[in-house]
């Protein structure tokens, strides 16, 4: 049965960023088709509340606080969840901050502050699980992309630089751990109401403009995410990878 090849039964999934949003989601998803969680975030009240929200959606996840800006920790997260579950089958790196300037205003600080989490971490976090799904024989791992990769948005120049890299790293890792049978794709959000985009959407005006740019009307809710995560971690996508799915309710075919 096709349905089988969505059952994430007995298999591990790492979630950076696991505790709210688009993670949150993620994880559920991937918690209601069987897989065991460990979800990461800075604040471990955070990761408290997500495990409560989770309560009844399957196994209790384990919770790890760890802050990605700091690359040690990339190692700690994968060894923590190994260490917990015995193994590694899928990690999604959902984890990212955000800072909104003009170009000209932007500060080393700032640049580093995006790019340590929103794409070094990426790198390190995929490359420690990597290493431990290659001595299993298996894996998959789901980035986060964004539409700022293939566009160019205002006053989010580092971001968009980052998701950009994002891409083209899922690729090159696509290429190289294809033969150890890791799938390495990512999603590529459309315009979802979060803690990241809160700017986008508190003037009444800037968010009828967003909507009327998308040909199904609404911006995405993150349950919406739910089935493409699930999808691109489960036996039914065995024979994709390097690939970014858009889920954008047709945001870039306008």
């Amino acid at each position: 049965m096709v349905l089988d090849d969505f059952s994430l039964e007995g298999q591990v999934a790492l979630v950076t960023g696991g505790s709210q949003g688009l993670g949150l989601a993620m994880a559920r998803a991937l918690g209601e088709a069987g897989a065991k969680l460990a979800l990461v975030a800075r604040r471990y009240e955070r990761l408290e509340q997500a495990q409560a929200e989770l309560d009844g959606s399957g196994h209790a996840p384990l919770l790890i606080s760890a802050d990605l800006s700091d690359v040690a920790m990339t190692q700690d997260v994968v060894r923590k969840t190994v260490q917990h579950y015995g193994r590694l089958d899928i990690l999604i790196t959902a984890a990212g901050t955000q800072v909104r300037k003009p170009i000209l205003d932007v500060t080393i600080e700032d640049w580093d502050r995006v790019m340590n989490v929103n794409l070094r971490a990426v790198y390190f976090c995929c490359q420690h699980a990597a290493r431990q799904m290659q001595t299993q024989g298996h894996g998959k791992i789901i980035n986060i992309a964004s539409l700022t990769a293939v566009e160019a948005w205002h006053n989010v120049s580092i971001y968009g630089t980052a998701k950009g890299g994002i891409v083209q790293m899922t690729k090159a890792m696509a290429l190289e751990w294809a033969p150890y049978h890791i799938n390495v794709n990512a999603i590529g959000p459309g315009t979802f109401p979060t803690e990241l985009t809160e700017p986008l959407y508190t003037d009444p005006h800037r968010t009828s403009a967003i909507i009327q740019r998308i040909p199904m009307g609404r911006p995405g809710l993150p349950n919406d995410l739910g089935g493409a995560a699930l999808f691109l971690a489960s036996k039914a996508s065995n024979y994709i990878t390097g690939q970014v799915l858009y889920v954008d309710g047709g945001w870039l075919i306008t």
